[in-house]
């Protein structure tokens, strides 16, 4: 029997054993999907804080309950700190940070440690996919020759493959089951065994020809996105210049049903995808001599977000006659996203550099941070009573997080710069409150 028939009838038979490398964001709700679906399922992370939380039933981000958790313990589900687990798969799954270095260039270190601790644990007869958003090239470049080291060889001992990743942290209705699913592997058996595991948790998965296509995939996706954004912020820049209110423009346009998809503009860019992944496709072009011009003017209009924000702050408070100098600002929601409790490339925190360079007296209020303490920034959330949002001279919505009392700002605020077009949204108007 060779290695595709026999991974084949295990997955099919729900006898393969799972392990996942990496339990974030990604790593964990693959890891109890598996689990709800019958399947034996350990979780290998170094981060023995989340493998203690994991193990008492204790759930570390927002929108996994902990309940999940303890469900998928009582079905068998292993965390754990030792690689030794991986010996015991017959599937893994590699679910590890891709950060950018500060220079913008891809930091691929979490992969290569990953494929170095897996040739060192592997075994013949497993299948191996990376998940972890990177440029291409990297499963065969890194992974494959790594891995290789270990004298198993690609087709014959063992199967690699490439998965994008596509949670999205807090969205209620797009969760991993019901996101389709892209593989590549290095020949057309990978792939369809690929399929097939995934196919077991997946509603759709959809086969491509090679690790580098699954790879591009997921990057062509975040460029898009970086692209539109990236317009849609230089178009509120502009609308801001001529007097007019660039929701309203949006909304107009968006009732043509072809050839318009709305954008939003807002204080900046966050999370992992949005920043760092089209980053990792531009620095692959410059390898091979292309520029990427449209990815690296997006990005450079996004990343000028934070400060134009700032700018337009202290406009608006020199519209009222109030220096920026010592005044009061309270910026609302500091994480990258409403609803999570993620501050990953957060635009807030480049915000908050930006007006302390102003020299503002700044408080901040989030309900998913009680405190700050990182890049050098500190602080806890404040209460958010009326008596002190009356006490400031401007109120900032940087994150429109969904269980905030919109109308207690708007009735006890003096001033407010809404980025998020949240108070518009909830049918809230006030002459105090300024759009992006």
């Amino acid at each position: 029997m060779n290695i595709y028939t026999d991974l084949k009838n295990k997955i099919k038979n729900k006898k393969a054993v799972i392990t996942l490398v990496g339990l974030g964001y990604v790593g964990l709700p693959i890891a109890l999907e598996f689990c709800k679906k019958g399947f034996k399922v350990n979780g290998f992370d170094l981060a023995s804080n989340r493998i203690e939380k994991l193990k008492k039933g204790h759930s570390y981000i927002n929108d996994i309950p902990s309940k999940d958790i303890k469900a998928a313990l009582k079905k068998g589900f292993y965390p754990t700190c030792d690689a030794k687990v991986i010996n015991e798969a017959d599937c893994i799954i590699i679910c590890v940070p891709t950060p950018l270095r500060k220079i913008k260039d891809p930091d691929v270190s979490y992969i290569v440690n990953a494929s170095r601790t897996l040739r060192k644990h592997m075994r013949a007869g497993q299948l191996v996919v990376l998940e972890s958003t990177t440029y291409p090239g990297t499963t065969r470049e890194i992974m494959l020759p790594e891995m290789e080291k270990s004298r198993l060889k690609l087709g014959k001992d063992f199967c690699l493959a490439f998965s994008p990743e596509r949670i999205d942290p807090g969205n209620p209705k797009y969760q991993f089951a019901n996101i389709p699913k892209v593989v590549g592997g290095f020949s057309k058996q990978e792939t369809e065994l690929v399929k097939l595991l995934y196919s077991s948790v997946v509603n759709r998965v959809i086969g491509v020809s090679t690790p580098e296509s699954a790879e591009v995939t997921k990057l062509l996706e975040n460029t898009f996105r970086i692209v539109n954004i990236g317009l849609i912020n230089e178009f509120a820049n502009l609308c801001d210049r001529l007097g007019i209110d660039v929701w309203e423009v949006i909304e107009a346009a968006k009732s043509k049903p072809f050839g318009f998809m709305p954008f939003y503009p807002g204080p900046g860019i966050g999370g992992h995808c949005i920043p760092a992944d089209p980053m990792y496709l531009s620095w692959k072009a410059r390898r091979v001599g292309f520029k990427t011009k449209m990815i690296d003017i997006a990005a450079s209009v996004n990343r000028d977000m934070p400060k134009y924000t700032a700018l337009r702050a202290e406009k608006i408070l020199a519209s009222k006659g109030k220096r920026i100098q010592n005044a009061n600002v309270l910026i609302i929601g500091v994480t990258y996203k409403k609803d999570v409790n993620d501050l990953r490339e957060s635009p807030a925190l480049d915000l908050i550099e930006a007006l302390k360079g102003k020299k503002c007296k700044l408080k901040y209020y989030d309900p998913y941070i009680p405190y700050l303490d990182i890049h050098g920034i500190k602080g806890e959330s404040v209460e958010l009573t009326g008596a002190i949002i009356k006490k400031q001279d401007l109120v900032i919505v940087v994150t429109d997080h969904s269980d905030i009392n919109y109308k207690n700002i708007a009735k006890n605020a003096k001033l407010i710069f809404d980025t998020r077009n949240i108070f518009e949204n909830k049918g809230i108007r006030n002459k105090n409150i300024i759009k992006l």
